[in-house]
């Protein structure tokens, strides 16, 4: 329950004439602020010098000046409206108690129902003395009001996780399910209806804000299965009417540009939606079950930013080696692990960099997935000719300085990237291998000669992607007897505590929030050098390339659970997989 600090108001949405002098006399924030000795008088007068010449709210200059953490500020607008602040982070909302509010509103008035205490509507609000919004849901839902403080971006990602679309999905599907049964045929005036088409953009929608990578489509025996990768992990959302499968896969495979007819072959295609004022690229695979075709789409948000290396994972010594081989001014960077471990994103965090005024960097992709300023961007068309040896060929011929591969998956590609590195070409690429060892065989698999590898390969970096810790509900504790014995193994001592995630709101309490790579860095040496020529074995190579600084990808993830960004679990459920 919410810890009430005043009695509820006696007049349903009006406030008191006490609670009406109170704020209409109370101290301006910024007093206040200098007064708790959260700002300094310099402070407050810069930003009240920013508030002058561009305007807005006071508070959120502070917040984003970064002179007062959001925490600091809640309480003291807490303190000066006399309203009592709430922590949504760690609030747990009865589902129930959004039906008092409908989504469309808690958006556009900030606010979101939290309990009922009695007669009274608890509601967190990020302008509590917003009196015609609480007037007007208080006649709503028959209740008296009473406010309690938030920030809008707390209730914004409250309402996010809260406001499910499956009511609005059962809808739409109730709609169009006496239109049509499974046996009916699918035609293009079905598939174009309100209905399905609005229960797909439910399920894009909710997809985006959950966080989701991929959405996997599933029919069963009795039911379409819907779930959502979230941080590498599968969950499922929506169990839908078998019903619903022909024309929701109908409808995407015309969306997608593949042939609706076809259902015994396994299709690929792209489609771009707009999703909650975003533009999301989609990728799309069609594959026949026992049940009928399954649907993989994997989401591309492109407006979100590539990350800087330092955001990848890289620990600090193992990214100054790292950012010294990408400084070559010739050879080849490979980045290998299986699908999705993460690798597009560090080549792209890689391109961050280069010098893009000066160098002519030029990538050929499937797809492109982010777009960069100042470099030029190709995507592969197999319909047009253009594969990724075709498209590097071309490349070749445009006097670039840096490439980059989105894959190197054959023998003609492998061929023609290492020819480029030999002549004066930085080249980046991802090859699908185990460990950093395995890219310089996975090299020789492919057909390149060891007397080419040697001279031409920079760096090889495996890595593998682990659930970090959720920040907002960290906590600590002491190691388990299992977590002791796989400290004392990989780095000698086990530490006093470790980190962990109890759940909460920012997590959908599942204790982890986003995700961060595991590596193993491979920089060539000239000992190296001279095992690969001499066709060293790979314990060879490996125990060459340990001594010289290479970090196993294991000892690198138990580091990361020592320093608290994920756990013990999550390395040997990822990390020791393969080993």
């Amino acid at each position: 329950m919410v810890d009430m600090k005043k009695d509820v108001n006696s007049n349903p949405g009006e406030p008191t004439e006490e609670e009406f002098v109170i704020r209409t006399s109370r101290k301006k924030l910024g007093e206040l602020l200098i007064l708790k000795e959260l700002i300094s008088r310099s402070d407050l007068d810069k930003a009240l010098e920013i508030q002058q010449r561009n305007g807005g709210r006071l508070g959120d200059i502070l917040v984003r000046e970064r002179m007062v953490s959001v925490e600091d500020l809640m309480l003291a607008l807490g303190v000066q409206s006399n309203v009592t602040w709430i922590d949504l982070k760690t609030k747990k909302i009865d589902s129930s108690v959004l039906l008092f509010v409908p989504e469309d509103l808690a958006r556009k008035s900030i606010v979101i129902p939290v309990e009922i205490l009695e007669d009274t509507l608890i509601l967190a609000m990020a302008f509590p003395d917003d009196v015609r919004t609480i007037r007007d849901i208080s006649i709503r839902t028959g209740r008296k009001v009473q406010p309690v403080l938030s920030s809008a971006e707390d209730i914004n990602n409250a309402i996010d996780l809260y406001y499910h679309a499956g009511k609005e999905l059962e809808e739409s599907v109730g709609q169009m399910a006496p239109v049509m049964s499974t046996k009916e045929e699918i035609t293009s005036e079905v598939i174009s209806e309100t209905p399905i088409a609005q229960a797909l953009d439910l399920i894009l929608k909710q997809a985006v804000k959950d966080r989701a990578s991929d959405i996997h489509i599933e029919p069963q025996n009795s039911r379409v299965r819907i779930r959502f990768r979230i941080d590498g992990i599968l969950h499922d959302i929506y169990s839908l009417p078998l019903s619903v499968h022909s024309p929701l896969l109908s409808r995407i495979k015309i969306l997608s540009e593949m042939n609706i007819a076809e259902q015994r072959r396994s299709q690929d295609g792209q489609m771009s939606v707009r999703v909650e004022n975003k533009n999301i690229d989609i990728r799309v695979a069609t594959m026949l079950t026992s049940h009928g075709e399954r649907v993989a789409l994997r989401i591309l948000d492109k407006t979100l930013s590539p990350l800087s290396l330092e955001d990848v994972g890289f620990l600090p010594e193992q990214l100054e080696r790292y950012k010294k081989a990408l400084k070559s001014p010739f050879g080849t960077v490979l980045v290998g692990g299986p699908t999705g471990s993460g690798k597009t994103t560090t080549l792209y965090a890689s391109l961050n960099q280069f010098d893009r005024k000066s160098l002519n960097i030029i990538t050929i992709e499937d797809p492109v997935e982010y777009e960069f300023e100042d470099v030029n961007q190709t995507q592969i068309n197999n319909k047009a000719g253009i594969t990724f040896a075709t498209g590097l060929r071309t490349i070749l011929r445009h006097d670039p300085d840096v490439v980059l591969v989105g894959e190197i998956r054959d023998k003609e590609t492998a061929q023609i990237a290492t020819q480029a590195s030999l002549t004066g070409r930085l080249v980046l690429a991802t090859i699908h291998a185990n460990d950093a060892i395995s890219i310089l065989f996975r090299l020789v698999d492919l057909g390149i000669e060891p007397y080419l590898i040697s001279p031409t390969l920079a760096a090889a970096l495996a890595q593998r992607m682990v659930r970090r810790v959720c920040p907002y509900c960290k906590t600590s504790v002491k190691p388990s007897a299992a977590e002791d014995a796989v400290f004392i193994k990989e780095l000698g001592e086990s530490p006093k505590m470790v980190s962990f995630g109890k759940g909460c709101n920012m997590c959908t309490n599942t204790g982890f929030r986003g995700r961060v790579a595991l590596q193993e860095l491979m920089v060539m040496s000239e000992n190296l050098r001279h095992a690969v020529l001499n066709n060293a074995s790979s314990d060879e190579v490996k125990a060459i390339a340990t001594k010289e600084g290479m970090l196993t990808m294991q000892r690198d993830g138990i580091l990361k659970a020592k320093m608290g960004i994920t756990t013990v679990s999550e390395v040997m459920r990822t990390a020791y997989s393969f080993y």
